[in-house]
């Protein structure tokens, strides 16, 4: 379904029905949409509500700007009070997981509970995926379309999509290029957005000041083999949101949720029942 969410129509879908209300938020703006989170937390629907969408800008969703991290985090908002609920468990992968901190830290009232699943809280991660892209023993990453992905320059989609297909090798623990054509082809692109989040966005994002004012129980997931956001990210992040819990998943690279998956939603399920036994 479309709801009109601050001016802009968000495609969005609700899974289940259960009396806590999950918002889950995707990945790379531009690049990524509701498939994800659905895949990984729709798992999750027979005991919540889960409710997954495009963000602005991405996907199917509305391409009315800003595309900045407060809009996102006031669409998120502005998503809770279509849904009608007072609290929310909020999650995010990857750049989800810049907003779904963001969201926390600004909103603590209306959290019970994050989930985060390989993310950072700063752009130190830039330089750390740089260097272990070129550093790769998989493939070989030309270093002008590393660049223009990275710093938010690709010149349209058909640039974007080219970017992308070079660096996906460096995703999974397994590497399949059938699987990196799959996902090339299945990829809806919106290079503008891309760009915005990369070239004005990422250069002065830290939000590690923020993230002791997260009052909410926090789960932080990542894998092991995470070339983008590696595991140091994720460990920044547990040292600084109280009480968060850490979980590494061995034999994963960015997306645990799919290359562990029955072990990834085993632990979210039993983080979010502690998390319920409590209250």
């Amino acid at each position: 379904m479309f709801v009109d969410i601050n001016d802009n129509p968000l495609n969005v879908e609700i899974l289940g029905d259960g009396e806590q209300t999950i918002i889950a938020h995707h990945g790379a703006p531009g690049l990524g949409s509701l498939a994800e989170p659905e895949a990984s937390f729709g798992r999750l629907a027979d005991d919540y509500r889960v409710v997954v969408f495009d963000a602005r800008g991405s996907g199917r969703s509305g391409q009315a700007g800003p595309f900045t991290h407060e809009q996102w985090v006031a669409d998120v908002e502005g998503l809770r009070r279509w849904l009608g609920v007072e609290q929310v468990i909020v999650a995010g992968g990857s750049y989800g997981g810049f907003i779904a901190m963001e969201y926390a830290a600004r909103h603590p009232g209306r959290v019970s509970a994050v989930v985060l699943r390989d993310t950072s809280a700063d752009n130190a991660n830039q330089e750390l995926a740089v260097r272990n892209a070129a550093a790769s023993s998989r493939a070989r990453i030309d270093p002008a379309k590393l660049d223009r992905i990275m710093s938010g320059t690709v010149r349209d989609d058909d640039d974007l999509r080219d970017c992308w297909r070079e660096i996906l090798p460096l995703y999974d623990h397994d590497y399949d290029p059938a699987k990196v054509e799959q996902r090339v082809a299945a990829t809806p692109y919106h290079y503008e957005t891309h760009n915005y989040a990369f070239a004005v966005n990422q250069p002065g994002y830290d939000i590690k000041h923020l993230l002791p004012g997260i009052t909410a129980p926090t789960l932080i997931t990542v894998g092991r083999h995470d070339w983008i956001t590696p595991v140091e990210c994720s460990e920044t992040i547990a040292a600084l949101i109280p009480g968060a819990e850490l979980r590494v998943f061995e034999r994963s690279g960015h997306s645990p949720q799919v290359e562990e998956a029955d072990l990834w939603e085993a632990t979210v399920r039993d983080f979010l029942s502690r998390v319920r036994e409590r209250a």
